[in-house]
């Protein structure tokens, strides 16, 4: 049986002559780093002081023993960083040039000094270049010249570090007789049926022995002889199980085990998980030009994606805890599909099985990235090579779904005057639309592959068109500001984003003892973008004042926009779905700490852009969106089943007045879009207004930044005027029979409820049922105590004008809307109060729903309720002393940019607990933001922007907060103030 012995002790790394301990995996830098040699180069500009490292040679070592008891011992190494020569006793074992690959050396009978020795990645790169001439790229560095990580040579958020190293594993594997060589894995599903065909690949070190292999899935076996070097098993698993993306279903892995035989022994043993799916991508034409969809399992995908760099500049660095913690991240923000960019790495199998478990689905570039590449030798063959064997090595995961050939290489040859500095010369062409599509159709042709992102599907259309293929979207943050998102409608926007600073804790931890400024020493060189914080303040002057000399305001600020940014393009695209079929964000991580358009920063802490992340990829999403027709609200809904409901659109003034508001009751089917309409007199006018859309019911993770719960229920404690309208039950509840006292508006059943009776006597509008309430009876005084605006109406009646039946049927207004000419209360105290809603005591409905009671204007309602589906208890809303939503999706409407809006000076109540800092808004407090790290750095919030209405309160969980203060809270809190 082959054996297999891990060499991850006793290297040394050599240095300046003597010798230094060295960690393998690993890389010069973190070696010399941990022995003290280099200063952290994440920090300050020590990444200046540390460039000579990516131009030395540098030699590992360690010592091999002999082996015996096996007829061959090969020496394995899974990746080695990069141009470098292996020899063992002073015998030359080979070289190497590719980073990602692979190398197998035969040391049978050899013992001595193993050395590895690793010529600068420099000089490798510039002796090609110096062999196969120059070609154009979008950094001045050589990376397109050798096989390597490209971004180690610095990008426009990266450091350049270039390093060298033994950075995968190594090991001796001894074995007799034949060993496995490869397994390349089909898994399809034909007719409900799963189908794993294994073809396999020995290596004999006896040419005559005869070989079988068997393979087990499910319990399920199957056998075949070996051929020669080569053979194929095939297995059906009855009844599979299917594989899913997250929030489509399961993800059900399957083990799968191929044995090498001889004589019925055990010589070699191959072990991988699968999962049974099938995969499509759907680029057919259509009156919108060329479509780009992902279709798995039959069902087709709107993908909520993100674009994932490096986690580390040092990949040896990360953990498989780590890649699950960023992984993880991604997951909880509502990610489906992630990219793994094409300036780094074929990502590793602690990656790929992190995906395969959280269902995220990966579109995986080769690495080509941002330049003209060569296509002679010695590169073309160790492209062919590294394509090979990672195509096979990553078959399994059924995570992985698409193949994408480069990164922005045929964008750049057409657009970025690299074809005339060819003058005819290779720039990698060959590769995209010839090599790489041949490999896949050879090895893996259960996966669609794309050559290259952007990508229009041929030379007939411009590579970046956005109505053909995938798109990237730069003009946004490079020349324009991000509301020009919302003039097109690409079929799949690959690429987009915003830039940042990263969270105030990790520059202070980056910048140790720095004054921090925007444009301080350190700042400057933690910002690689060209132009970057020149972006930054043009973006901000578009929306806000620009806070000259204040840089906590800065930080704020750049924070916000960036999260604004990323919603108005994410918000625009998926309200026209399918026309747009996904949305990959620039970028999901930082490889160190560094303003960049990530969402999540280099030292993993969560900018609010991650949080608003939640909500913009959220199966159901709220949008309010500008048509030919004016406004509309766009209910987006990816989820599996109907999404149905009343919207409360309410025209409001920044001073808290409500102008008016309608309800509106719309439908969106599974996997649609549905726009309803904004009526005329709910428009906002001018910079005082704005518009508010609610609705409830949506099972998604909260409105404007995540206040809401699953829970579908509205409660209120209050401490100002009036007790808050649906005191009976929640919107959306479905409340079958109720009696009782209440006051405040829409006391017997919040807005869309489905009531089958309630009378009784009451202050304030919609006594009987609310906004688009289904009512089978309903009687009562006082106005429109019958049914509420557009009610579906059995029969009702009530003995004052204005009571009647709603005759307005949904979505339309009924009759009697507004105060009616009955009395305002049967009880005692029915006034209106000072913020407009209504109290008083008395018979009234939904006491068993809930009870409610209110002693006149400007005192606070209490209540409590029960029997309401999804629930019940106590409602709160205009006018409200405190309120907190939960199960309620919100959609904001500004028609005018924040420096003209005259916003009141934001007041709030703060009070914190153990866990939790909770602030009560008596203003409208516009992204409210705690930075959490500000409290200790450590600690961490569980939401992002929140905005709140007069009254409105939100509870922000906290972790890692050990001594709670409320002064530290309301210092940690930030929100938008009057321009002037």
């Amino acid at each position: 049986m082959l054996q297999a012995t891990p060499l991850t002790e006793g290297w040394i790394l050599r240095h300046e002559g003597g010798e230094l301990p060295a960690v393998v995996p690993g890389c010069v830098h973190t070696d010399l780093l941990a022995a003290g040699v280099i200063p952290d180069p994440f920090l300050g500009r020590n990444e200046t002081e540390v460039a000579w490292v990516g131009r030395r040679e540098w030699t590992y070592e360690r010592d091999l023993a002999p082996t015996n008891g096996h007829e061959q011992t090969d020496l394995v190494f899974d990746g080695l960083d990069t141009a470098a020569e292996i020899l063992l006793d002073g015998r030359l074992l080979g070289r190497t040039r590719n980073m990602h690959r692979s190398y197998r050396f035969d040391v049978t009978g050899m013992s001595g000094r193993l050395s590895v020795r690793f010529v600068s990645a420099y000089a490798e790169a510039e002796a090609v270049r110096g062999r196969l001439g120059e070609r154009p790229a979008a950094y001045a560095e050589p990376y397109q010249y050798i096989r390597k990580m490209a971004c180690s040579f610095g990008w426009d958020w990266g450091p350049t570090l270039v390093t060298a190293g033994i950075w995968r594993p190594v090991r001796l594997e001894r074995w007799s007789t034949a060993r496995i060589a490869r397994v390349r894995p089909l898994v399809t599903v034909e007719q409900g049926v799963g189908v794993v065909e294994l073809a396999v690949d020995v290596e004999r070190a006896r040419v005559e022995a005869p070989l079988t292999v068997e393979a087990v899935v499910d319990g399920v076996r199957a056998r075949a002889a070996i051929d020669g070097t080569s053979g194929s098993v095939r297995l059906q698993v009855p009844d599979a199980r299917l594989w899913w993306p997250r929030g489509y279903g399961e993800q059900p892995l399957y083990d799968v085990e191929l044995t090498l035989l001889h004589e019925g022994g055990p010589l070699d043993v191959w072990r991988r998980r699968v999962g049974f799916r099938t995969v499509g991508l759907d680029r057919s034409a259509d009156e919108h030009g060329t479509g780009f969809t992902l279709v798995l399992n039959g069902e087709r995908l709107f993908a909520r994606g993100v674009n994932w760099i490096p986690d580390d500049v040092f990949p040896s660095r990360i953990t498989r805890e780590r890649y699950r913690e960023r992984l993880g991240q991604a997951a909880d923000a509502g990610v489906d599909l992630v990219r793994v960019w094409g300036g780094g790495i074929y990502e590793s199998e602690d990656f790929y099985d992190a995906c395969d478990e959280s269902g995220l689905l990966v579109w995986q570039d080769f690495p080509f990235a941002c330049a003209a590449y060569p296509e002679e030798q010695p590169l073309r063959g160790e492209v062919e090579a590294e394509a090979r064997e990672n195509v096979v090595r990553l078959m399994p995961h059924p995570s992985l779904v698409l193949w994408n050939g480069n990164n922005e290489n045929l964008w750049g040859f057409r657009d970025w005057g690299w074809e005339a500095r060819l003058a005819g010369d290779s720039w990698g062409e060959g590769y995209y639309l010839g090599v790489l599509p041949r490999v896949m159709a050879e090895l893996d042709a259960t996966r669609p592959y794309t050559a290259g992102s952007p990508w229009s599907g041929s030379w007939e259309h411009h590579p970046n068109d956005p109505a053909h293929g995938t798109h990237h979207s730069w003009e946004v943050w490079n020349r324009l500001d991000w509301a020009g998102y919302r003039s097109e409608v690409p079929r799949f926007v690959a690429e987009f984003g915003w830039q940042a600073p990263p969270a105030y804790a990790t520059l202070a931890r980056a910048l140790p003892g720095e004054e921090l400024a925007a444009d301080s020493p350190g700042m400057l060189h933690h910002q690689k973008a060209d132009d970057g914080n020149g972006k930054l303040r043009r973006g901000l002057e578009h929306h806000f004042a620009f806070p000259e000399g204040d840089f906590d305001r800065w930080h704020y600020l750049t924070q916000v926009n960036q999260a604004r940014a990323v919603a108005a393009g994410i918000e625009h695209w998926r309200s026209h779905w399918p026309v747009c079929a996904g949305t990959v964000v620039w970028q999901l991580n930082d490889c160190w700490p560094v303003t960049s358009w990530a969402a999540v920063d280099g030292d993993g802490r969560e900018k609010p852009l991650y949080h608003e992340l939640r909500r913009l990829y959220a199966d159901r999403l709220l949008t309010i969106q500008e048509r030919e027709r004016g406004l509309v609200v766009a209910a987006v809904n990816q989820a599996a089943d109907r999404w149905a409901g009343v919207l409360r659109l309410r025209r409001m003034a920044v001073d808290g007045e409500v102008i008016d508001e309608t309800g509106v009751a719309f439908r969106a089917d599974r996997r649609s879009v549905t726009e309803v309409p904004v009526p005329a007199e709910v428009v906002p006018v001018g910079a005082k207004e704005f518009l508010v859309a609610d609705v409830t019911g949506s099972g998604g993770p909260g409105w404007d930044g995540g206040m809401a719960g699953d829970t579908g229920t509205r409660t209120a404690a209050g401490a100002g005027p009036g007790a808050g309208p649906e005191a009976g039950a929640g919107w959306g509840s479905d409340v079958r029979s109720s009696a009782g006292a209440g006051a405040g508006p829409e006391v017997g059943a919040g807005w869309g409820s489905d009531v089958r009776s309630s009378a009784g006597a009451g202050a304030g509008p919609e006594v009987g049922a609310g906004c688009g309430s289904d009512v089978t009876t309903s009687a009562g005084p006082g106005p429109e105590a019958g049914a509420g605006w557009g009610s579906d109406v059995g029969s009702s009646a009530g003995p004052e004008p204005g009571l009647g039946a709603g005759v307005g049927a949904v979505p339309g207004i009924g009759a009697g809307h507004g105060p009616g000419a009955g009395p305002r209360s049967a009880g005692s105290a029915g006034q209106v109060s000072d913020a407009g809603t209504r109290a008083g005591t008395g018979p009234g409905p939904d006491a068993a729903v809930g009870t409610a009671t209110g002693a006149g204007p400007g005192v606070a309602g209490t209540g409590a309720g029960t029997e309401a589906e999804p629930g019940a208890g106590a409602g709160t809303g205009r006018g409200l002393g405190a309120g907190q939503v939960s199960g309620m999706l919100r959609a904001l409407h500004f028609p005018s940019p924040d420096r003209d809006i005259p916003y009141p000076r934001p007041e709030f109540d703060v009070s914190v607990a153990p866990g939790a800092v909770t602030v009560t808004a008596r203003t409208l407090v516009r992204d409210l933001l705690l930075q959490a790290d500000r409290l200790d750095p450590a600690a961490r919030a569980d939401r992002g922007l929140v905005t709140l209405l007069p009254g409105e309160r939100v509870t922000i969980g906290v972790s890692g907060w050990e001594t709670p203060d409320p002064d530290a809270a309301r210092s940690a809190l930030y929100c938008l103030e009057p321009s002037r």
